[in-house]
């Protein structure tokens, strides 16, 4: 009788810690997620435009936990002198919150303050004349703002 007990126990227990490794597996994020954040949280215009179509399509990268909270910029207007710049906020909040959650945020800040600043800086390309200057500007402090700040 224990001896049925014991083995009918054993089967089961098992049975439980095969059924909790295969859903902890399923749950984990995918070994690539290091570097597709690295990816979208480069300098350029590539990375702005590849992690922009990701941001539209979230549900294609629910395995990856990411997390695409954002408050856009923050306590500083999103749209300063109405020069877009919520987009780029959103991304620097993108990873800033990711590289946080994956502890690596300090090894990374200074990469994703000169992401920011370019993508930035990409906005102000659609002006010209004293209302590019004046969006170059706004650009630079909102730059030395999340360098000293963020």
């Amino acid at each position: 009788m224990h001896r049925r007990l014991a083995t009918a126990l054993s089967a089961s227990t098992l049975a439980l810690v095969t059924v909790v490794s295969t859903a902890a597996a399923a749950d984990a994020a995918p070994a690539d997620k290091p570097q597709v954040l690295a990816n979208w949280t480069q300098t350029s215009a590539s990375s702005y435009t590849t992690w922009a179509a990701a941001r539209a399509d979230q549900g294609a990268w629910s395995a990856y936990a990411f997390d695409w909270s954002t408050d856009y910029c923050s306590s500083s207007p999103d749209n300063p002198f109405g020069f877009p710049f919520s987009m780029s906020c959103a991304r620097h909040d993108f990873g800033y919150r990711n590289y946080k959650a994956a502890g690596a945020f300090d090894a990374n800040k200074s990469r994703l303050d000169s992401a920011f600043y370019e993508d930035l800086k990409r906005v102000c390309v659609n002006y010209s004349g004293a209302k590019k200057t004046s969006c170059t500007s706004t650009a630079w402090t909102y730059y030395q703002a999340v360098k000293a700040f963020g």
